[in-house]
């Protein structure tokens, strides 16, 4: 199967859907104009179909391993690693004082998609990169940055990001690494960290560990919780890599899937760190990569939906059964509504992630609070809904090959495998419902309400063209407002918990119709047009039934008693 990045759609997506065209009319973004924006997404195209595709099955059937403690990566990996880096495709929204692009993050959104779709257990290397650079950007002295930032942005470093304990996962607060003060500006860093996503590789010079752990005078729980820069090896004075540092890669995890990808155990003793940020605002810094690595996993999601989609398309089109027009099972109904189905919800999902990059782009381009307030509230539901989205995408991939799909030689497997992990690091995806349903909903709604207000004006507008469809999209929007207004109201949080799930998917629902309503209105009588009638005749209704369910409130969860439920 040979993979094509999704060019055209991210195309139409930025110039007709996601209001792309205001981010680059600001003074920061005004070199990303449209050419330039196309330009650099067919490059991107370019690298993921001919250098990281071809590396997808490698990575799976040779796997990363570790011999003697040394990291050796699949075959490969080194050169795609190369291409990527000499590309600059890691700063591309980086700061240009150190190297980067300082392109929107909605085309870095758009490149770092198109890579997951190509080879996931690659793309999770420069991914974890970005995140350390954009924590180190807000967070560090000057010096950290100076010397690390430009070898990051560059690729002849990598990074990575250390939070899980095998005590402390979601509750990062139960962690019990420690950081001792060595008197000359370092810290001394022990602890065991696991789940670390490329903990360790055999192509860069260098690997910088962004770890989280506590100082002798922190408090228990997050708000005792330090930041800090521990590298593989420590520079010597010209900066470059010197004396090893007193860590290493335990071992390897056995997974699922991303068998390319090393998932390592870290282990740390007395290892020398340097603070990033401040004293017990560890979390803090943390989190400024996290949320952009959050839309980054909700892109993954999606790449690897596209993939998924891609292959079982072509299968469809070459698989003869059954009595068809064509003789091959793409005229079957009930395949054809697979079909149907898996790139609409693509679609939707795409439209989120990047409608959530856009508001970045314009709070860093405007500083208004507006802006980042929308950032933050569309962020769970990009990366859940995205993730979700290449869940159901990749096991319906399965279901199209039939019996040869769950054949590991058809590689349609892998794509399932690979991604289901998604809706769990970076917060599970309840942790990202329950965010969106408590956090989100502090300033009473709303932001939920102006989101609703603008797809019901643009339902309006659509009601001379496509009336049918814009009513549809703007019953689902007084459907979602009443269940919103019942959530804000319920003062018992555990109510609105136990309907976070439903609630987010039904916001995502009416979001996605939003987007196939405006797609349909730029593309009279054309394809998009069709699956949007496609999505919000068939799947839009969905919704009734998912805010049924977020309004029921906790009790009937906790209906069984524990001795029922092991009955």
């Amino acid at each position: 199967m040979s993979f094509r990045a999704p060019v055209p759609e991210y195309e139409f997506l930025l110039k007709h859907i996601v209001g792309y065209g205001q981010v680059s009319a600001t003074d920061r973004f005004s070199e990303a104009a449209e050419d330039m924006a196309s330009a650099i997404l067919t490059e991107a195209g370019k690298l993921c179909d001919e250098v990281m595709a071809p590396l997808q099955r490698g990575g799976d059937m040779e796997p990363a391993r570790l011999e003697n403690g040394v990291l050796r990566t699949s075959p490969g990996f080194a050169d795609g690693w190369k291409a990527i880096a000499e590309g600059g495709w890691i700063g591309m929204s980086a700061p240009e004082e150190h190297g980067g692009m300082a392109l929107p993050m909605a085309l870095t959104t758009a490149v770092n998609e198109m890579m997951s779709g190509a080879c996931l257990s690659l793309q999770l290397a420069p991914l974890m990169s970005q995140g350390q650079i954009e924590a180190l950007a807000h967070h560090a002295s000057d010096a950290l940055k100076d010397l690390y930032m430009p070898k990051l942005i560059s690729g002849e470093w990598a990074g990575t990001m250390n939070l899980t304990e095998a005590q402390a996962g979601s509750d990062v607060g139960a962690l019990s690494s420690k950081a001792e003060p060595n008197g000359d500006g370092t810290y001394a860093v022990s602890g065991q960290k696991i789940f670390i996503s490329w903990g360790d590789n055999d192509f860069c010079t260098n690997v910088c560990h962004l770890v989280l752990a506590r100082l002798p005078d922190g408090v228990p729980g997050t708000k005792g919780i330090s930041l800090f820069l521990v590298p593989k090896y420590l520079p010597d004075e010209d900066g470059n890599p010197g004396k090893a540092n007193d860590l290493n890669v335990v071992s390897l995890e056995h997974k699922m899937g991303l068998h390319g990808s090393p998932t390592c155990v870290m282990q740390y003793d007395g290892a020398t760190g340097w603070l990033v940020g401040r004293e017990h605002g560890g979390l803090a810094a943390m989190f400024t990569m996290m949320n952009n690595a959050r839309l980054g996993v909700g892109g993954q999601g999606i790449g690897v939906g596209e993939g998924a989609y891609q292959q079982a398309l072509e299968y469809a089109l070459e698989r003869k059964q059954g009595r068809s027009e064509s003789g091959t099972i793409v005229d079957h109904a009930d395949v054809r509504r697979m079909l149907m189905t898996m790139k609409a919800d693509l679609f939707a999902a795409r439209a989120i992630m990047l409608s959530c990059a856009v508001a970045i782009d314009m709070q860093a381009a405007t500083g208004e609070a507006d802006w980042a307030a929308r950032a933050a509230f569309l962020t769970p539901i990009s990366k859940a809904f995205g993730t979700d989205t290449g869940i159901s995408v990749a096991d319906t991939g399965v279901q199209v090959h039939g019996g040869t799909g769950y054949i590991e030689e058809s590689g349609a497997a892998q794509f399932f495998r690979d991604v289901r992990v998604t809706a769990i690091y970076e917060g599970t995806n309840g942790i990202q419902a329950m965010d969106l349903v408590a956090r989100k909903m502090m300033d009473g709604g709303d932001m939920a309400n102006r989101l609703i207000d603008e797809i019901e004006e643009q339902a309006e507008r659509a009601r001379t063209t496509h009336p049918n469809m814009a009513e549809s999209v703007w019953q689902a929007c007084e459907t979602l407002r009443e269940a919103t207004e019942w959530l804000v109201a319920q003062d018992n949080m555990n109510d609105r918990f136990a309907g976070a799930v439903p609630y987010l998917r039904a916001f995502a629902r009416v979001l996605g119709g939003h987007f196939h309503l405006t797609a349909a209105m730029a593309d009279l009588g054309g394809p998009r047009e069709k699956l949007a009638r496609f999505y919000i005749n068939r799947m839009l209704p969905e919704h009734v039934a998912l805010l049924a369910h977020a309004q029921a409130g906790a009790d009937g969860a906790y209906a069984l008693t524990l001795e029922e439920l092991a009955g």
